[in-house]
């Protein structure tokens, strides 16, 4: 590649930070990955922080191991852009210290103090209905609970930023951050893709002052340039174009070259995700709005599945000790061997049906889901389980993919599969059975990357349009046909069974709740 026709993605996720330089053809010249030495404290049971400033000291750590390496120049760059984790909020003073850890994304603590939401509007979503929905959207704001119990650090706070906003604050000194990492309980038009307007009712549910929030900027245009300071932490060169990215499910969904709503983007991470890019403002699910795209001015439908591929990790550290200490003599990862030995089990798990909602969500499942696994018999195994495990969340994704082809009503063709959870040869073969599709890899095992890259590309003018970055940029890997054999116990194991899980078990899901207190309804503690 010739000088200055490279870019560089930054991506910053919950467990590392990883920078990539991709040619304008898609290759990857090189990437380096720093890792955190923790995810994120605990102060108490549920709570998620990290200092803020870790996130921009192992950026610039990734950006020196790749200078090192010397594969990939600084001077050989055109533009960066950045991608990060959703809904990580960080709070800055007027001279943008951060004034206390950020509060990651699985953080699960919720306001109590409800009553600022004026009668009127309290009044009207009472009337629709809607009583309880906007009470866990206040619950679960962290502006809520900042407000309530920590005022002091509220009332200095004059910049409000979600983790993107603070990475590009950090390379360019501006405020800004685009539209399309604006996922999250913030003042913000979904449909409009800017900050509310003066009279909605989001102004008084979440009390954020207009003044404490970033400019926002479409994806795929110029943000701000590489500061001074900046360039000499990092080694990025002073001045080199900072290009408005997305947030890592959008940019995963770009990269795997997913703009069309005939494509499904299957995301496997800690979150696991069904998307469908969209030109119309469409809810998946009622009153969950559809995130901003990468595509500017699009949107991302989007059915999320929270802790859907971490339950691998609470599997294997829960029920894996033989196979891990094996793993270790073999020198190879214990998922390794669990995949050996669900792959002889059949389709179905022997009966064994898993309902993978390990944490509450909002509409479906609701904030008094659980997760369940019914079937048990003596036959059981570990390797039963984790096979229903895998076929559990892809039965949650299919109807997540049903749900949003109701409301959009474009039927898939094409099944594109990202994230940790893609590496898995079983997982992808049952997600291709359980759908009924063709299911794909990227060539690209970095998704979320190359989506940053695409937008980098595009902003500096090495792409015209985001189709012609697609085009050039991404290609597909390996395919998993539909083994026939299976699609039909599947299919009615899902029909007959799984579909109906979470209508008859809701009505013990609220008893347990208001035996145990726990999950606790909006507005407690």
């Amino acid at each position: 590649m010739s000088e200055e026709h490279n870019v560089l993605a930054i991506d910053v996720g919950t467990q590392s930070a990883r920078a990539f330089v991709f040619g304008a053809d898609g290759a990857m010249i090189d990437g380096a990955r720093a890792v955190y030495d923790q995810p994120y404290h605990s102060p108490q049971p549920g709570w998620a922080e990290q200092d803020p400033r870790m996130y921009w000291d192992k950026l610039a750590e990734a950006c020196h191991g790749l200078w090192r390496r010397d594969l990939a120049r600084p001077e050989s760059l055109a533009a960066v852009a950045v991608t990060t984790q959703r809904n990580t909020v960080v709070c800055l003073d007027a001279q943008a210290r951060p004034l206390r850890p950020a509060i990651v994304w699985l953080d699960q603590r919720r306001a109590s103090d409800l009553r600022h939401l004026s009668r009127l509007w309290r009044a009207l979503f009472g009337v629709a209905g809607l009583g309880g929905t906007i009470d866990y959207l206040m619950a679960e704001a962290e502006a809520n609970w900042l407000r309530q119990h920590q005022p002091e650090i509220w009332r200095d706070t004059a910049h409000y930023l979600f983790l993107s906003g603070y990475i590009n604050h950090k390379l360019t000194g501006r405020f800004a951050d685009s539209t399309a990492c604006t996922v999250g309980y913030m003042p913000f038009d979904y449909k409009a893709q800017r900050w509310a307007g003066d009279l909605s009712w989001k102004w008084s549910a979440i009390p954020v002052p207009r003044r404490a929030l970033p400019e926002l900027v479409s994806p795929g245009r110029e943000l701000g340039r590489v500061s001074a300071e900046a360039a000499g932490y990092t080694g990025l060169p002073v001045g080199l174009p900072v290009i408005a990215g997305a947030s890592d499910k959008s940019c995963e969904v770009l990269g795997a070259g997913c703009l069309s709503p005939h494509q499904g983007c299957i995301g496997y991470g800690t979150t696991a995700t069904i998307n469908v890019n969209c030109d119309k403002y469409i809810e998946p699910i009622a009153l969950v709005p559809p995130y901003p795209s990468a595509k500017a001015g699009s949107y991302n439908l989007e059915v999320q599945i929270f802790r859907g591929f971490w339950m691998v990790s609470w599997f294997k550290e829960q029920f894996a000790q033989l196979e891990q200490e094996a793993a270790r003599l073999r020198g190879v990862e214990a998922e390794v061997l669990l995949e050996e030995l669900a792959s002889d089990v059949p389709a179905g798990s022997m009966g064994l049906v898993l309902q993978p909602f390990w944490s509450p969500g909002l509409r479906h499942p609701g904030p008094e889901a659980k997760g369940a696994i019914i079937g048990f018999g003596g036959a059981h195994k570990k390797q039963h389980l984790y096979r229903a495990m895998l076929e559990g969340l892809a039965f949650a994704l299919r109807d997540g993919r049903e749900r949003i082809q109701r409301r959009d009503k474009t039927k898939l063709s094409e099944l594109y599969v990202c994230g940790g959870g893609s590496r898995s040869d079983l997982a992808m073969q049952i997600t291709a059975d359980v759908f009924n599709l063709p299911a794909s890899r990227p060539a690209h095992f970095e998704a979320s990357g190359l989506g940053a890259a695409m937008l980098a590309c595009l902003g500096c003018g090495l792409h015209e349009d985001l189709s012609g970055a697609v085009r050039a940029m991404t290609a597909t890997g390996r395919t998993f046909e539909p083994d026939r054999s299976n699609v039909g116990v599947y299919d009615e194991l899902y029909d007959k069974v799984y579909r109906r899980m979470y209508k008859r078990l809701r009505p013990f899901y609220q008893r347990i709740m208001a035996v145990t207190g726990y999950p606790a309804p909006a507005g407690k503690d």
